[in-house]
């Protein structure tokens, strides 16, 4: 039996990723926040934890970029990506002249924040740690909605008033399954780095750039992140394409190594399908 960490409850998009790993016998073990997926993997609880890393509306999630830089040794060992779809929930009973407030997890409330304000103006958005627990809120509190999968309405007794309340249709989050080692070359991969400079000076992200440019390796995603050290010292998080064994790739990084002050492989994984 294969122990997956997820953030739950039960309900919830990540338990939704961590489903369709396609293993024969799951035993699901619902975290209440990413950094207790983290933990769980780390202290041998699970196997392997599912988390979100990014959606195509709200960017990425950064307690996971965090967590994956600062405070994990482990390792991205795949990547999901799940079309969202969220429902706007409430106590059996409730209409939506009747909401007066709204629960969601951050980056619910962040992809559905333009069809709140049309539809809800004025209603105070409180934050749950999860969609799950969002719902799980509203289905005891009539005059409170919530954002979430419909899915978790079914589970703890909600009624949907209403579907589809992304601000967008194409709305899409990555999720990411972490573990230990990196994955072997399959010919159509991705890797994922965290690249630390030793100072900040003119052409610092220039000559980033142009070590990736002399390998003809494509960049998917680059994003600045502070260092935690001290105001103005930032960071880089990227994605290319490629894996760690490929020959251009590796000149890249042998290369960025003799001039940053660390080069961090959060994984090389397969692409997604």
């Amino acid at each position: 039996m294969t122990t997956v960490a997820y953030l739950g409850p039960a309900g919830t998009f990540s338990e939704m990723a961590a489903l369709s790993l396609g293993f024969d016998d799951v035993a699901p073990l619902p975290c209440v926040t990413i950094a207790e997926v983290f933990e769980a993997v780390e202290r041998g609880k699970a196997d392997m934890g599912v988390v979100p890393i990014e959606n195509s509306i709200e960017g990425s999630v950064v307690a996971t970029l965090d967590a994956l830089v600062f405070d994990s040794s482990l390792e991205i060992q795949q990547e999901l990506v799940l079309d969202i779809r969220f429902a706007l929930v409430a106590a059996p009973g409730t209409t939506l002249a009747d909401v007066t407030s709204v629960v969601a997890h951050p980056q619910a409330g962040g992809q559905c924040r333009r069809w709140l304000e049309r539809n809800l103006p004025g209603r105070p958005v409180t934050a749950a740690n999860s969609n799950a627990e969002a719902v799980q809120t509203a289905a005891s509190t009539p005059v409170t909605a919530a954002l979430g999968p419909a899915l978790a309405a079914e589970i703890y007794g909600a009624e949907v008033l209403e579907e589809n309340v992304q601000d967008y249709a194409g709305n899409q989050t990555r999720f990411v399954v972490l573990g230990r080692g990196l994955r072997k070359r399959t010919g159509h991969d991705k890797t994922s780095l965290a690249l630390f400079m030793k100072q900040d000076k003119p052409g610092a992200l220039l000559m980033i750039l142009s070590e990736f440019a002399y390998g003809d390796i494509n960049l998917t995603k680059i994003q600045s992140r502070p260092t935690k050290r001290q105001l103005g010292d930032y960071m880089f998080f990227v994605d290319l394409e490629g894996h760690v064994d490929d020959p251009h790739v590796r000149l890249a990084l042998d290369c960025l190594r003799l001039k940053l002050r660390e080069v961090k492989v959060l994984g090389s994984y397969p692409v997604a399908q």
